[in-house]
């Protein structure tokens, strides 16, 4: 039995789910989402809930159950509030700006890092912060991740691109050694 599969999905006012086959479509004013379900569970759509019917019973069947769950009352929530990463960088001339819907970054390479973010996906820059919104939660943190790659946090000064409230454990230097 799954815990989470068991609560039902709040659809918020002005958001619109819909079952056509296997295929799950939520649309709301942030944009459309379209998922398909596993045929392991099943979706019953009523009055400003919807809840998950496991087919069968198994434990493959109980951990779909809830993941089934999850997976729809994201797109619920994404449709409806949007989601949102934040990503902080540190370093000198570590610098980034939008061109259009382009993120420029300048890393300390020896060129300029152009990102194009996924369809759906907006970037914001504000001093040393850039922010990653959309409607998918999973493409916000799949893009977020893209760009912290390029410039991963190092373990001994803290430079590079890591998310907001990450702590990154940092590490001693070389010590001199004296001789005598």
């Amino acid at each position: 039995m799954s815990r989470i599969g068991k609560k039902p999905i709040i659809i918020p006012s002005g958001v619109r789910v819909s079952l056509v086959g296997r295929v799950v479509t939520v649309a709301g004013p942030k944009g459309t989402l379209v998922r398909t379900l596993p045929p392991e569970v099943d979706i019953v759509i009523g009055e400003g809930k919807a809840d998950m019917v496991p087919v069968g019973m198994s434990r493959k069947v109980g951990a779909f159950w809830g993941l089934a769950r999850s997976l729809v009352a994201n797109m619920v929530q994404g449709v409806a509030q949007g989601f949102e990463k934040k990503l902080e960088f540190e370093g000198i001339g570590f610098r980034a700006a939008t061109e259009g819907n382009m993120l420029v970054m300048s890393l300390g390479f020896s060129h300029p890092v152009r990102f194009s973010p996924p369809e759906g996906i907006t970037v914001k820059t504000e001093k040393q912060t850039i922010t990653i919104a959309g409607a998918d939660k999973e493409t916000v943190g799949m893009t977020a991740a893209a760009i912290r790659h390029l410039k991963e946090p190092e373990p001994y000064k803290g430079k590079g691109i890591r998310y907001q409230g990450e702590i990154v454990r940092r590490k001693a230097g070389k010590k001199a050694v004296t001789s005598s």
